[in-house]
């Protein structure tokens, strides 16, 4: 029988040690029965493990064929699994939950592997569970299995399986990706409507141009008359658009595809990203998403122990904008040279003063962690009441250019109305 060496986190701490078992399945089961979470098992009989391998292999080939066939659908074809925001913060809920009750790792994915919900849950558990079996830590199992958890994740997760407190970090990795899903989902919802209203009013100009200007202008010119200049201008707009509505549709295609690889070089990343803060109204939206984003990245990351540098860096990789995410690189150096974090901010000159003040006073207090969390609440509600700001002042602005749309085409109709009605009792 096979002898095992294993490091294992315990209710008492860091545990090492070695056993017998058959395979590595049972070792770990063996381990969890003693509530040992193992993040390192060696194999030191390598002879006995090459016989208990042998006789456990048609077993071990036919678990194999069932998880790929379960696996296949959501599986990319690199052979990573790819999940939603949604999957990945149910999974992220489950787990620690699991753990929290005291279940260890190994035996807390099989109970997510045996869901009866067929999706890519299911799947990145069982393959988890193999790797972690096969003596992978959990960090760099998520990270070679996943691209949809991010660098954030798999760091924090690495840093609780070397203290012990897995659980407590995935239950706050739970509470940073809600605060960021209901933070896109505001930013989203306050585009909804807006877009509704832009695509009406276009609907209701097509229908006036295309279809009831001309058949007013039938009507008309059955009875002899002419139409205002305005109509006029119309019906020949629309005369155009029925018969070379092709061209426009091929040069629609290929600005849009010049515009995608245009936006795909490298050198037009960031004019493209400093262009996007830069829109009215919607670029001071991505920019107050940004602080708040800012600032809870970096709470999350500190008040889960890692060092100043290492968070400062995760928090610029998640950091969707490129122009912004480069404007960290000055603020990152000068914290790696010992400039407090509120002066390296203030040197930058893309914070606002009341974010670097939150910071200075969290420096000076010690609980920058509980500071960063507070700042990121306050900018969380700025961004709240200027999303409602930008809501009620583009909604009105669109109702009346719709009003304008349709009060002009009706005024249109009427006056061709009576052209027609006056040319027809002469």
């Amino acid at each position: 029988m096979p002898t095992f060496v294993y490091s294992a986190n315990g209710p008492s701490g860091i545990v090492t040690g070695e056993l017998s078992a058959s395979d590595r399945t049972e070792a770990f089961a063996l381990l969890g029965r003693q509530r040992l979470q193992p993040f390192k098992l060696d194999i030191v009989n390598i002879q006995a493990a090459a016989k208990a391998a042998t006789a456990t292999a048609s077993k071990g080939a036919a678990e194999a064929k069932k998880k790929a066939a379960v696996a296949a659908p959501a599986t990319a074809s690199n052979g990573q699994i790819k999940l939603k925001l949604n999957q990945v913060l149910l999974f992220t809920e489950e787990l620690s939950d699991l753990i929290a009750a005291g279940i260890q790792l190994e035996p807390a994915l099989g109970t997510m592997e045996r869901r009866r919900e067929l999706s890519g849950i299911k799947v990145l558990a069982a393959t988890l569970r193999s790797k972690v079996r096969d003596g992978m830590s959990f960090s760099k199992a998520v990270a070679a299995t996943s691209p949809s958890f991010g660098n954030l994740f798999c760091a924090l997760a690495s840093a609780g399986e070397a203290s012990g407190s897995l659980d407590v970090i995935l239950k706050r990795q739970v509470a940073y990706m809600r605060s960021l899903q209901e933070l896109r989902g505001k930013v989203i919802f306050a585009l909804i409507y807006p877009a509704f209203l832009i695509v009406a009013a276009l609907g209701v100009t097509v229908l006036f141009v295309v279809y009831l200007i001309p058949k007013l202008t039938e009507l008309l010119d059955s009875t002899g008359g002419s139409l205002p200049m305005a109509a006029q201008v119309i019906v020949k707009i629309s005369d155009v658009a029925k018969g070379y509505w092709w061209v426009g549709a091929i040069a629609g295609t290929m600005i849009t595809i010049l515009f995608k690889a245009w936006i795909k070089r490298p050198e037009s990343q960031i004019p493209w990203a400093k262009l996007q803060l830069r829109v009215p109204l919607f670029g001071g939206v991505m920019q107050a998403r940004f602080y708040v984003q800012f600032l809870e990245t970096l709470s999350n990351l500190i008040g889960n122990g890692l060092p100043m540098m290492h968070a400062m860096q995760l928090t610029q990789n998640a950091t969707d904008n490129v122009f912004l995410r480069g404007e960290l690189e000055p603020v990152i150096r000068n914290v790696g040279e010992g400039v407090a974090l509120s002066k390296a901010l203030e040197r930058s000159g893309h914070f606002p003063p009341l974010l670097i003040d939150i910071v200075s006073v969290g420096e000076q207090t010690g609980k920058l962690a509980e500071a960063l969390a507070k700042g990121a609440s306050r900018f969380d509600r700025e961004l709240s009441s200027r999303i409602e700001k930008l809501s009620a002042m583009i909604q009105p602005a669109i109702v009346c250019l719709m009003a304008g749309l349709v009060g002009t085409m009706a005024y249109l109709m009427i006056t061709t109305i009576f052209k027609t009605i006056s040319g027809m009792k002469m």
